[in-house]
């Protein structure tokens, strides 16, 4: 977490000469977080290196964000040559500490966490924003026999059984004519700031969308409530997958697309999780493990998810799917 050695000029350029430069967050990504002080001024310098990374899909959603109504951090000042942004500085009161400190809080803010999803998702998607359906969902899917599974030493499984099952579970939602919104893809309790002084949705700061897409809209409720860190009671989960229902109208399909896509989603990360530990020595990743697996087993005992459930019953047995990732895989 040392700041980039253009920082102080990029800084000075535009009247932040002299100020301090902290460290603030690392990510999965090669992005990097840092807290810019001066005198009573702060701001959130992202440092966003490229070739591995290209600033401009953040800037052009943060914009959108804030023209539909919601809290997305301005963009102050930016070196796109050097990967460089100035952002608005959300403070320091995230969705997840607040909810460690204050259980209590729980139900009021995942109230809010959905009322941002339906509010969202009033507005068509944002122009230009890639797909995200049948075809990419598959493709994020390889990501677990091409990385969870020799990491626990299960090579060789059944790769064209994998695809033929995920297919006959994911089709239907594909096909099923709801959406497409924009999907944040990482909506989660560690990506939302709570601003103070403001109440309803916009008192969250979303952070972390830079990745958008344009795909169903039970993708980001299952972001949210299926959080690979930190537990969501199914009780909560259940009463705010019938709040968004209720408030938006959604149907049957909506119930079977949310359990699909949650399947969906933790089997990608549990794949994207071992990839950034094998590949990237982001040991940190192991301990969502057990969680995961947890969530998915429960994902796919839901009506619609029985091919899928056959394939893991054939090919990971049950001692494998909390086995440790082994140095030697």
């Amino acid at each position: 977490m040392i700041p980039p050695k253009s920082a102080p000029e990029f800084l000075a350029r535009h009247g932040w000469d002299e100020a301090r430069i902290l460290p603030l967050a690392g990510d999965a990504s090669f992005r990097r977080y840092f807290r810019v002080l001066a005198g009573d001024r702060r701001a959130v310098l992202m440092d966003a290196p490229p070739p591995h990374e290209d600033p401009r899909p953040f800037m052009a959603i943060a914009n959108w964000l804030e023209g539909v109504g919601l809290a997305a951090p301005r963009i102050l000042a930016a070196d796109l040559d050097r990967g460089l942004l100035l952002l608005d500085d959300f403070g320091d009161a995230r969705m997840r500490e607040a909810l460690d400190e204050d259980p209590a809080a729980e139900h009021g803010l995942y109230e809010t966490a959905v009322d941002v999803l339906v509010h969202l998702h009033d507005h068509p998607p944002m122009e230009g924003l890639p797909p995200h359906g049948l075809g990419e969902w598959l493709t994020e899917l390889r990501l677990f026999p091409d990385w969870y599974v020799p990491a626990v030493g299960l090579e060789p499984v059944d790769v064209v059984g994998w695809d033929a099952a995920w297919t006959e579970a994911l089709a239907p939602v594909a096909n099923d004519g709801l959406g497409p919104v924009t999907v944040l893809r990482d909506y989660h309790a560690e990506n939302v700031m709570l601003l103070g002084g403001r109440g309803g949705i916009g008192r969250f700061g979303l952070l972390d969308f830079q990745d958008a897409l344009a795909g169903h809209p039970a993708y980001d409720l299952v972001s949210v409530l299926e959080d690979a860190r930190r537990d969501v009671p199914p009780s909560l989960e259940r009463e705010m997958i019938d709040r968004y229902r209720e408030k938006t109208g959604a149907d049957e399909r909506f119930e079977r697309a949310y359990w699909a896509l949650a399947a969906q989603r933790n089997t990608r990360i549990l794949g994207v999780f071992c990839r950034l530990w094998k590949r990237d020595g982001k040991e940190r990743y192991k301990q969502f493990q057990p969680r995961m697996w947890g969530l998915l087993d429960r994902d796919l005992a839901q009506p619609g998810l029985e091919p899928v459930r056959a394939w893991f019953d054939t090919n990971i047995p049950a001692d494998f799917r909390s086995a440790a990732w082994t140095e030697a895989a």
